[in-house]
Parts: C-alpha cells; structure tokens; sequence
C-alpha cells in the first residue's frame, strides 16, 4: 500500500486505543513521520492519536526526546538503546499511554559495518512499563523499507491492543 493511500487497518488501532482510553504517541527517525501521517489520515484520530516527533537527526532526539547523547554515541543512533530512548521519551513528553519509535537505515546509503541498509529497530513503550524493542531486517529500496517500516509498526501496535 502507497503510503499516501488511507489504510483502513488504522480503523482497528484507533478503536482498540478508544476502548481503553489511551493515547498514541510516535517518535519517527527513518520514517520522517510516515507512521503519524497514516494514524492521522483517518478523520476522528484526534481521539486517539495524541502526538507525532520527528526526530531525524541525533540532536532532535536528544532535545525534543531527552535521548542521551552519550547513549546515542555508545550505541548508535540505529540500535535498540536509542529506540527504547525515543519511545519513552515520547511518553514522558506526551500524553500518550502508548508510544512506538523507529530508527533505521533506509538507504540508499547509510550503512555502516554490522548495520546494512534495511536495518530498523522498532520500539514500543507503555506508561509504566520498561520500553521492548524488536531488529527488522528488510529489503527493498528506500521507499520499500518506510513502507514496511510503516506496517510493522501499526501491525505491532493492533497486536499489543487485541
């Protein structure tokens, strides 16, 4: 699906975020804000959908996240620390219950030894609970990594809800 496209499966996210009354928070690297635009394209997601961060450059993620930059430094900006850093942060600077981030490495350049051009962490943080973090492995170009970067994220967020 086109990310331009509304993607009716959001239809299912926000519901399962009203039913409990909750928030969603996104804190977006690689994605450029891809994973709001698609909660926001369905009308009424000002229910649910409490919050986006862009957060594209390492400073961003420190100044608007409170990633420490030394965490950044020890681990890189595209690793499971920093994800974790950026989906609680989006939490502590929101109002959401609920918050996923994601960092990665589109491509078509960016990588790095150990870290190839499709590499994602993808994030997920409640409120009151230590943030978890998944690696994503995925191919394609540029805009085929955002894609599936997008649909795992929202597919990941209907599971934890259902």
């Amino acid at each position: 699906m086109a990310l331009t496209e509304f993607d009716p499966s959001v239809l299912a996210l926000g519901d399962a975020l009203r039913a409990r009354g909750s928030m969603l928070a996104t804190a977006e690297s690689c994605t450029g804000g891809l994973i709001a635009a698609a909660c926001t394209a369905v009308a009424g997601s000002s229910d649910w959908f409490e919050r986006g961060f862009v957060t594209y450059s390492n400073a961003a993620k420190t100044e608007l996240l409170g990633v420490d930059a030394a965490l950044i430094q020890a681990h890189g900006a595209v690793s499971a620390e920093v994800a974790c850093a950026m989906a609680e942060g989006a939490l502590v600077h929101s109002n959401a219950g609920i918050a996923v981030a994601v960092t990665g490495i589109a491509g078509p350049g960016g990588a790095v030894p150990g870290k190839p051009v499709g590499t994602v962490w993808f994030a997920l943080a409640r409120r009151g609970e230590a943030a978890s973090a998944e690696l994503l492995q995925l191919g394609g170009d540029r805009t085929s990594v955002r894609e599936q970067t997008v649909a795992h994220a929202l597919s990941r967020l209907r599971e934890v809800l259902s």
